[in-house]
Order: structure tokens, then C-alpha cells, then sequence
């Protein structure tokens, strides 16, 4: 479910950052997408890791990714970007990513120790 609505997201962000205004911004615009593809490209390269372990890893990082677009987005609200409601969706989104992710590390390290 994390993955699905992180693939959901890459599509968001691309389009947001396609806008005439955003996309003048380069730097703005390449950190936004890589940050947005590593939620995605990390949650499966830890699935298909052999151990909980590893994939406990990469869902660190990947929430870590979720995190940068989250202050990357305030920035790109404060520069005029996106809008008010732009921001929230697109927050709200990456939000519950951030959930979902957090929910699977809990299961998987919980059952590490079982």
C-alpha cells in the first residue's frame, strides 16, 4: 500500500513541478523528484532484500525521503510554486505515506523480535 500510493505521488510531483513556474526552478524541481522516486525505489529494493532487517533499512530511508519532500514542499509554497491547496494535498499525501511506512517498520520490527 506504501509503494502504490508512493507511485501515486511520483506522478503529483511531476506534474507540479512540470508548471511553468516550478520547473525555472532546477535545483528545486531535480531534489523534489529524487526525493519522491527514493520513497518508491527504496521500499522496493528493501522488499525484495532477503531479511526483515534490510528492509526495515530501506523503509528508514525511504521515510527519511518523505521527510525532504515535506520541507521542500514549504519552500516551494513559500516561493509561490504551489498554492495554499497544493500544499496541502501534496502534504497530506506524503504524510500518510510517512504513516504507512512507519506502520510496516513497527510490524516488521516486532516481529523480528517474536
Amino acid at each position: 500500500m506504501s509503494w502504490q500510493k508512493s507511485r501515486s505521488l511520483n506522478k503529483r510531483i511531476y506534474e507540479i513541478t512540470s508548471k511553468e513556474k516550478f520547473k525555472m526552478d532546477f535545483e528545486l524541481t531535480r531534489q523534489l523528484r529524487r526525493a519522491s522516486i527514493s520513497i518508491t525505489s527504496n521500499i522496493a529494493e528493501g522488499f525484495e532484500r532477503n531479511t526483515d532487517k534490510e528492509f526495515i533499512y530501506f523503509l528508514y530511508v525511504a521515510k527519511e525521503s518523505s521527510a525532504e519532500i515535506r520541507s521542500q514542499l514549504y519552500l516551494a509554497l513559500d516561493l509561490e510554486y504551489i498554492t495554499i491547496h497544493e500544499h496541502k494535498e501534496l502534504f497530506s499525501e506524503v504524510s500518510e505515506i510517512t504513516k504507512l511506512i512507519s506502520g510496516l517498520i513497527k510490524y516488521l520490527e516486532k516481529n523480528q523480535k517474536s
